[in-house]
């Protein structure tokens, strides 16, 4: 049964409403990059990067806002840094990373005729090696 009045409109026009979160402090419209949340019981704000979804008990501030952020006296404002952002490795992450690879992937004949030296030798503990992964020994033998 189809309803006399046709298909449902919205009030709003989709146009009208953007899906960029804005600033919640009054009169500013710039894009929100920060959550704040208060802990009452702590006497806590905290200020965190922005929440996945807007909840009616924190506030979206801009970068300005955020920057500027000022407690009432006795408060202690927390800022929690974005570890998500892009971070690049430093030279020595990458050489590193490198050596790990060439030694996982060395075959265990080819270390035992190098001489023996290096951490596998010194190791009494190690049975076997196969690729990066060891058969230890158990402590009780």
């Amino acid at each position: 049964m189809e309803s006399r009045r046709g298909p449902l409109k919205s009030a709003v026009p989709s146009n009208v409403v953007s899906p960029v979160r804005r600033c919640s402090r009054t009169a500013c419209g710039r894009p929100a990059v920060a959550t704040l949340t208060y802990v009452y019981a702590d006497s806590t704000a905290v200020l965190g990067p922005l929440a996945t979804y807007a909840e009616p008990h924190c506030y979206d501030l801009c970068a300005e806002h955020s920057e500027r952020l000022t407690a009432p006296r006795g408060w202690e404002v927390v800022r929690l840094t974005d570890g998500s952002g892009p971070s690049r490795p430093s030279g020595d992450d990458l050489e590193a990373l490198a050596n790990a690879v060439r030694e996982a992937a060395r075959p265990q004949e080819r270390a035992a005729e190098a001489g023996g030296s290096g951490p596998r030798a010194a190791d009494p503990m190690e049975v076997a090696r196969r690729g990066h992964l060891r058969v230890l020994r158990s402590p009780e033998s």
